[in-house]
């Protein structure tokens, strides 16, 4: 699996980027290293990633913030802050912001490893296909059928793009648990797998405009730090 995890890791200090991607890349991750925010987005619109390396400590853009806007855009990738600062304060305000996990530098690169290793464990909880339903679905004004790929509103077809249709569909199947990004990957059909596969979090913020009345506070496509998405539904009998 390592050989196929990606890594993205920031860091405004040119000597600990360069000590991270030697050593991460020799425990068999596929690693990339990134100054400031801009080149993070750069990358994390060319590619999907598995894990973000944060530092807490930066400017203009620092880590909390970068933190809080990619949550905002919806990312999910687990998101592993490191801070110079010992204050439990900065670890709570860093998991509140969207963080994963939080380690204090000076720190033992093995533990860094470990702590990688187990955020991409806690991301793949969901990998399995349990209570996947082919029944109808109801949320809010919506009705949706996984099998037939029909979503009514108010008893009206929605129109909606196959790569969104393919993603409502991964997600109903196992509807009202956390189902990880590599799982809607694995369930996506058709042609479209692709495109889905590199704009996952841009489809889910699609999604979310067609289903939700806010979409920044999502009710029905839930985001589950740290696993992937949830779709809140009811099963109809």
């Amino acid at each position: 699996m390592e050989q196929e995890t990606r890594i993205l890791v920031l860091d405004d200090e040119a000597e600990l980027r360069n000590m991270l991607q030697r050593f991460l890349s020799a425990h068999g991750f596929r690693v990339r290293v990134v100054a400031d925010g801009k080149q993070l987005d750069r990358y994390l619109q060319r590619e999907p990633h598995d894990l973000l390396v944060l530092d807490l400590m930066m400017a203009p853009e620092d880590g909390l913030t970068i933190c809080r806007r990619l949550r905002g855009e919806g990312h999910t990738l687990p998101i592993l802050m490191l801070t110079a600062k010992g204050d439990p304060m900065d670890r709570v305000t860093g998991l509140e912001t969207g963080a994963d996990d939080y380690l204090a530098k000076p720190f033992v690169p093995d533990e860094l490893v470990a702590r990688i290793r187990a955020l991409l464990r806690r991301q793949k909880m969901a990998a399995g296909d349990p209570t996947v339903t082919t029944q109808r679905l109801r949320f809010g004004d919506f009705r949706f059928d996984p099998a037939g790929l029909v979503l009514l509103r108010g008893g009206e077809p929605v129109e909606i793009h196959s790569a969104q249709m393919q993603l409502l569909q991964a997600l109903g199947a196992s509807p009202n648990r956390a189902v990880s990004r590599e799982n809607l990957l694995a369930r996506a059909r058709g042609r479209d797998h692709d495109a889905l596969d590199r704009s996952i979090d841009v489809q889910i913020l699609r999604l979310r405009q067609i289903v939700e009345d806010d979409p920044s506070k999502p009710r029905f496509i839930k985001t589950v730090w740290g696993v992937g998405y949830m779709l809140v539904a009811g099963v109809e009998t």
